[in-house]
């Protein structure tokens, strides 16, 4: 299977149309999704999980708020959930720049029909939790919006999954590890590409 992107190209920069941080002054970027397509499926094919998955993220919340303390490219990272979708239709083969996402909505977008399947929660909703004016469930796609002070370049995968069956169970609202205990045992082929950003100088 063969993962591309009209986007961006493989492990080069995103363009900040596609990211939800657009500048190291917190200024807001498209949050587009970007274009997607893919090929030389396996004819079994019942299904696609679609995941966008930071692996770069700092793992110390405090030092992500301290501005004014660069974080080291050594510092321990850990994975952030941009997006995700199960349950895509065997016939899909192709998203379109900006179908699922196109600017911020304040307290995550509804749970929606990304590419014919369905949307799960990405990791914002984490984020901002308590957070009196951003708080709330975040599903489908919001973009990267890596710390400015964080001196790692961040590398932002995204992950392809072709099931052998057409719906996954998952809890109504889904999450990155749910989606990957549910497909465990039904993946016939995985394709990934990945893009990098950074807002550090």
């Amino acid at each position: 299977m063969h993962l591309h992107s009209h986007s961006f190209e493989h492990r080069q920069p995103l363009p900040a149309e596609f990211a939800l941080g657009a500048d190291a002054g917190r200024g807001v970027g498209g949050n587009r999704n970007p274009h997607l397509a893919w090929d030389e499926v396996p004819e079994a094919t019942r299904s696609f999980v679609l995941l966008c998955i930071d692996t770069d993220a700092p793992t110390d919340g405090a030092l992500v708020a301290d501005a004014a303390t660069p974080i080291p490219v050594a510092h321990p990272r850990g994975d952030f959930v941009h997006w995700l979708v199960a349950n895509i239709p065997a016939s899909t083969r192709e998203i379109a720049a900006g179908s699922c996402s196109d600017g911020l909505t304040a307290r995550g977008k509804p749970q929606a029909h990304d590419a014919g399947g369905v949307s799960g929660l990405n990791d914002y909703t984490g984020w901002f939790a308590g957070d009196a004016t951003m708080g709330g469930q975040y599903f489908g796609y919001d973009g990267p919006y890596p710390p400015p002070h964080d001196l790692r370049t961040h590398r932002y995968f995204f992950r392809l999954f072709a099931l052998d069956v057409a719906t996954l169970a998952l809890p109504a609202a889904f999450t990155a590890a749910d989606a990957f205990r549910a497909m465990h045992g039904h993946v016939l082929a995985e394709a990934a590409i990945h893009g990098t950003y950074s807002l550090h100088g």
